[in-house]
């Protein structure tokens, strides 16, 4: 079946596509984070309960028991929350299966949206099994559920495709100049503030930058480079596109394996 694609223009005119993840992934993601899941709780309520036995009278235990149910009830919650957020959108499940959670203007998942989208995870669970959600998802033009119509929020698949051809004439175009990836310092905040709208128009950039005329070129990369370069704590001055578009090439390489899977 056809992969369904949400189309986005950016300010700067550049149409960045997303492919969204249906049914089947978006399930097969659910079934390995509830099974993760499952072990840390059931892992969790079975220390409470051999400490609760050996430890405590039966006035305590009932206390340590509700405490257990509040714990299992804020992992619940909290693992989504927490590892989207904190994850670029992401959850262990979601990894695996190749998923992200975006917000529907191509940027990153904000805590508020991850927090929405979760906590009304409720409702979807009604009536039983997610089946509010999954016939959301299936019958909602960007497979929705509740929780993302009302956070704003899709899913979309990663590219798992191998570009090794990009990125090895992106290598070997350095190469030739003489330029080394030390040219640019990418610490772990750096990175962070690098969310999937800008890696793709990083990707795009890099894509369609040779099948321009040397002014469309110009243009372009001046455009892009005051956007993500000072991001990454870089200048751009008066410096002459080229010596910009360097940067934006090392940039690439140096975001690739952040951002895209090779199978």
């Amino acid at each position: 079946m056809k992969e369904e694609q949400m189309d986005l223009l950016t300010p700067e005119h550049v149409s960045l596509r997303f492919s969204l993840a249906g049914l089947g992934s978006r399930s097969a993601a659910q079934i390995i984070d509830l099974f993760i899941l499952i072990i840390i709780n059931s892992s969790l309520a079975y220390t409470y309960m051999l400490t609760i036995e050996e430890n405590f009278s039966e006035t305590t235990s009932n206390y340590f028991l509700a405490i257990i149910f509040i714990t299992i009830f804020f992992l619940f919650w909290g693992y989504f929350v927490l590892f989207e957020f904190l994850a670029a959108g992401r959850t262990p499940g979601k990894m695996i299966i190749g998923l992200r959670v975006i917000q529907e203007n191509g940027q990153s998942v904000t805590l508020l949206s991850s927090l929405l989208r979760n906590l009304l995870r409720i409702i979807d669970l009604l009536p039983l099994f997610y089946l509010l959600g999954m016939i959301m998802i299936f019958f909602q033009a960007k497979h929705q559920r509740i929780g993302d119509l009302v956070a704003g929020t899709v899913v979309i698949l990663e590219i798992r495709r191998k570009e090794k051809r990009v990125k090895a004439r992106v290598e070997k175009e350095l190469d030739q100049k003489n330029v080394q990836l030390s040219r640019i310092i990418l610490d772990e905040w750096s990175k962070k503030r690098i969310g999937l709208r800008e890696w793709n128009l990083l990707k795009t950039y890099v894509n369609r930058r040779q099948a321009l005329s040397i002014q469309e070129r110009e243009r372009l990369t001046i455009q892009v480079a005051k956007i993500l370069l000072p991001l990454i704590g870089g200048e751009i001055g008066n410096r002459i596109f080229t010596e910009l578009e360097k940067d934006l090439l090392v940039l690439y390489l140096l975001l690739r394996e952040e951002w895209e899977f090779e199978l």
